[in-house]
């Protein structure tokens, strides 16, 4: 419990734990009183050069006064930060609000001196960086809109802090001394800076629990078959390039199983990397206390009996993962199934698969340690099914994710020059905001591929999750927005994912089908037009065609400009043979390298010789025995250009991928033809449109007025109409209508034709229910059809009837935005009515939305064809339909306080288009994390 400085209470908020750039860990924390003694200790090591360049003089120690005044704060004008490691500061910044003139100041004073001061001895690690950010968003919160600071010219390594940080700075020389001064507001550089950072950070905090130098397996017993034991075994069996050692304070031994063994990680002489902690729950915090202690980098712990296992469990995991933090070391599960690394200089098995899979090119995530000995199965096994194509570069099992997560992984996997394509298995997702963001940017490089399990059920017990209101097509669709390969099995995951390892991406959809079956022709034929592929007619090579023949057929396809890929179909000959497989394999083989730039798929059945040979016609790929260390894929570089849509490195083997079923090939490969257009889409992603019309400044000062009424607000239509009128979307006028005298006179006052229509919640656009009357010309209409209302449904208090003016005709569409606090805003859109809703027809797209988003979004429901003549009706205008929605989503981006807007029904006729119905929902704005200092989440 931290004690006040001053005025303020404890600001608790601002506390938080940060990956820094060696990928350690450090909690940045307020200074307060109960500090003296740690800030003297942090002074004291600290060299006289680093002191001079503080205090611009000599300063060997503190004075009281000196200490007082750094520990004593008022958590506005006056705040001191610290990065601690093993509860001790290694580093400090403090602000001092100032006047124009450098005095001391309070509010309305916008700007303060900062000042930072590193321990030397973790100087280059990113400590100051991560502190400017952190302190920087303090003062935000605080009204401070400026920082001054005075550097002298020696001390480089500050200089760069604060001019890489990426803020609009002036800088003056002047007496001697470099004075910085920079905006605090955030900005697209400075935004950019903070993430590549992060994912610097975050990478090397994963590649020290995937590429140690040594490892010690803690819990590992004398007798084979027990967790520890099985772990240390695997480490010693795949041929662990690093120095291996087995802890057990049961032990006598000095050795196990050839492993040198010690009774603590505390007495083993050299530095240990990875700790695999295997003991039981009770006993792990003694083992993270020993750990830290020896300076152990990270941890895979394997033990259960943490949050799956109910409340006192999570608590249990929420100690271990602050207690791990306090040291600087991150977190592999509780619970987890553990992290292979088949690289050749490492040759790392700290898990529970008994069996070192086959290196390759192919990343794996995998939150259940079931689902992930069920990849590592299908990947690896060469017979039967899909055939092993290629092998794991890495793999992590996070169990219950307490620290460690599928955003680390693949921020690790982003520039990971062993990995061509990711794989991952997802029970939940902690950060939908950041792992979109993560995705949309790794997706551009190398292929994502992601099924989600516990779809139509809550997350795995131990899994903490944001809550979210956005069902999961919603959440599925704004996957594939950032480019994830979105599939539904483990079976179409790992499909999916041995094409894309091996093969180039289409550039389109034109299928081209050749094989010694027509049948199988025909099925594939069929499959590809169910995938909205484009397939030429299935050439019939009939069952007499030989391997000259299928080289000689496949050679001529590949050269067609008609067609982007091809899928060979085989069936097995009477009685033939190994050497006849092998052959085939090759004529394939040698045939496809004629076009490297189309990918090429071969769906056999019940042939049981081919799927190996395929595998094995290229001399550098890894045979079905080879398991033995040293194996290795071919090098490739370190990354792929982000515009440029191709398939794996020319030095990787050209590998063609064999499947059981037409169907299963095709899918794959209608999922790999969809991804090639994202990232040629991606290329050129749009621009967010300016309007000369929008007043933003107007809807600001609105909505701060209506939120003063109170927050969780929904608009009157008045209000709301004038709202959304400041970004030029104009809300056709309806008039009440309580009485028939009252809606006679509001026809009158809006002209004939008129509608009118309940507004009741339980009518409300439903036409189909009856509750709307069209085309009223005159006054005798409409009180018969306000007789009829009433008659039918009930008195007009209960009605809520208004009287509009006729609109155009035209199709009728709906608009939404929504802030999910955990996925942020989404833009919603599809046709009104119930049929619409039943199927579940609606697109979305996470906001802002561009001009291009805008587009494909009117193109994405299943029922556009009806926008656009279906049938010989006249094409609406879908361009104004576009500038509709891209003004709905600069509404809810600029002002955040607008978390709901409901357009319904937008009627879009051939010429321009009629809000007849508009919703919005008003409150505080939501706390953005994403948009804040780098940290990780709270546990």
């Amino acid at each position: 419990m931290q004690t006040s400085s001053d005025r303020h209470e404890y600001p608790s908020h601002w506390e938080a734990d940060v990956v820094l750039r060696d990928g350690g860990t450090a909690r940045i924390r307020p200074i307060t009183v109960d500090d003296a003694e740690r800030l003297v200790s942090f002074y004291e090591q600290v060299s006289d050069e680093s002191k001079y360049y503080r205090f611009f003089a000599p300063y060997p120690r503190l004075s009281a006064k000196d200490v007082h005044r750094f520990t004593h704060h008022d958590f506005v004008d006056r705040v001191g930060l610290a990065a601690t490691v093993g509860g001790e500061f290694i580093a400090t910044v403090r602000y001092d609000r100032i006047n124009a003139d450098g005095r001391p100041a309070s509010l309305p004073a916008d700007e303060a001196e900062v000042a930072f001061l590193v321990q030397d001895a973790h100087q280059g690690r990113g400590v100051a960086s991560a502190l400017l950010e952190h302190i920087a968003a303090v003062a935000r919160e605080r009204d401070i809109r400026r920082f001054a600071a005075e550097v002298l010219p020696a001390n480089s390594k500050m200089i760069k802090v604060f001019t890489d940080a990426g803020y609009q700075q002036k800088r003056h020389f002047e007496d001697g001394v470099v004075r910085l001064e920079f905006d605090l507001e955030p900005t697209d550089r400075s935004l950019a800076v903070q993430r590549a950072r992060e994912q610097r950070a975050e990478a090397r905090s994963v590649q020290r629990l995937l590429a140690p130098g040594s490892v010690a397996v803690i819990g590992a017993g004398r007798t084979p078959g027990g967790v520890g034991r099985s772990v240390l075994d695997n480490l010693r069996e795949a041929g662990f390039t690093g120095r291996l050692y087995a802890v057990n304070k049961a032990l006598q031994e000095k050795e196990l199983g050839g492993v040198p063994a010690h009774r603590s990680v505390r007495d083993i002489a050299e530095p240990v990397d990875l700790a695999v902690v295997a003991v039981p729950a009770p006993y792990v915090p003694e083992v993270v206390a020993e750990c830290g202690e020896h300076g152990v980098q990270g941890l895979v712990v394997v033990s259960a009996g943490y949050a799956e296992s109910g409340p006192a469990g999570r608590e249990r995991q929420r100690a271990l993962v602050r207690q791990a933090r306090t040291y600087g070391m991150r977190i592999i599960g509780p619970n987890a199934f553990g992290v292979i690394n088949t690289s050749p200089e490492v040759r790392l098995n700290a898990s529970l698969a008994p069996e070192m899979p086959r290196p390759g090119r192919i990343g794996l995530f995998a939150q259940s340690g079931a689902i992930g000995i069920a990849l590592l199965s299908r990947l690896h096994r060469r017979g039967g099914g899909v055939t092993g194509v290629t092998g794991v570069s890495t793999f992590v099992s996070s169990g219950n994710r307490a620290d460690v997560s599928g955003n680390d992984v693949l921020q690790y996997w982003y520039d990971d020059p062993d990995t061509d394509v990711a794989l991952m298995y997802l029970e939940s997702i902690g950060n939908p905001r950041k792992f979109t963001r993560l995705a949309r940017r790794t997706a551009a490089a190398k292929p994502l591929v992601v099924v989600q399990g516990a779809r139509h059920a809550a997350a795995p017990q131990g899994h903490a999750v944001r809550a979210t209101r956005l069902p999961h097509a919603t959440v599925s669709a704004l996957l594939r927005q950032a480019g994830v390969i979105r599939v539904d099995t483990i079976t179409e995951l790992v499909d999916a994912g041995l094409l894309l390892a091996r093969q180039p991406l289409p550039a389109g959809p034109r299928v081209a089908i050749l094989g010694n079956s027509e049948s199988l022709g025909l099925l594939t034929f069929d499959a590809c037009l169910a995938e909205g592929l484009r397939p030429l007619p299935p050439l019939d090579l009939t069952t007499a065609a030989s391997a000259e023949d299928f080289h000689r057929a496949l050679t001529k396809a590949l050269a067609d400009d008609r067609c982007d890929a091809v899928v060979v179909t085989a069936i097995p000959a009477v009685g033939e043979t190994s050497a006849q497989d092998a052959a085939l394999a090759e004529a394939l083989r040698s045939a496809s390298a004629s076009a490297p730039a189309k990918p090429v798929l071969v769906v056999h059945v019940e042939l049981g010789g081919l799927a190996e040979a395929l595998s094995a016609a290229a001399s550098t790929a890894p045979q079905a025995a080879s398991t033995a260390p040293g194996a290795s894929q071919a090098p490739r570089p370190a990354e792929r250009p982000a515009t440029t849509v191709s398939g794996p490195s020319e030095a990787s083997p050209r590998l063609i991928p064999a499947y059981p079923a037409a169907e299963r090939a095709v899918r794959a490969l209608g999922e790999a033809v969809k991804y090639a257009q994202w990232r040629r889409e991606v290329a050129d992603p749009g621009k967010v449109p300016e309007y000369e019309d929008i007043d933003e400044k107007g809807a600001a000062e609105q909505i701060d007025e209506l939120l003063s009424r109170g927050s969780g607000l929904t608009l009157a239509p008045e209000d709301a109409c004038v709202l959304l009128g400041r970004y030029g979307i104009d809300v056709h006028r309806a008039l009440p209508a309580p009485t028939p005298d009252e809606a006679a006179a509001a026809a009158r006052t809006l002209g004939y034709p008129v509608a009118l229509k309940t507004t009741a919640p339980h009518l409300r656009h439903r036409a189909d229910l009856g509750g709307v009357r069209l085309d009223l010309t005159d006054e005798a209409q409409l009180r018969r059809a306000y007789t009829e209302l009433t008659d039918l449904f009930g008195t007009p208090e209960v009605l809520r009837p208004v009287v509009q003016g006729m609109a155009p005709r035209g199709v009728d569409t709906v608009v939404r935005a929504v802030i999910d606090p955990a996925a942020g805003a989404v833009l919603s859109f599809g046709l009104a009515g119930a049929a619409s809703e039943l199927l579940g027809d609606t697109a979305h797209r996470l906001v802002p939305v561009t001009d291009r988003d805008a587009s494909s979004l009117v193109r994405s429901i299943r029922t556009a064809p009806l926008l656009f003549g279906w049938r010989g009706s006249a094409p609406v205008d879908t361009l104004a339909l576009e500038e509709l929605m891209l003004r709905v989503s600069r509404l809810v981006d600029d002002h955040p306080e607008v978390v709901a807007v409901s357009l319904e029904p937008v009627v879009v006729a051939p010429r321009g288009l009629s809000v007849l119905g508009a919703t919005v929902r008003l409150a505080r704005a939501p706390v953005r994390d994403d948009l804040g200092p780098r940290t990780l989440p709270v546990v």
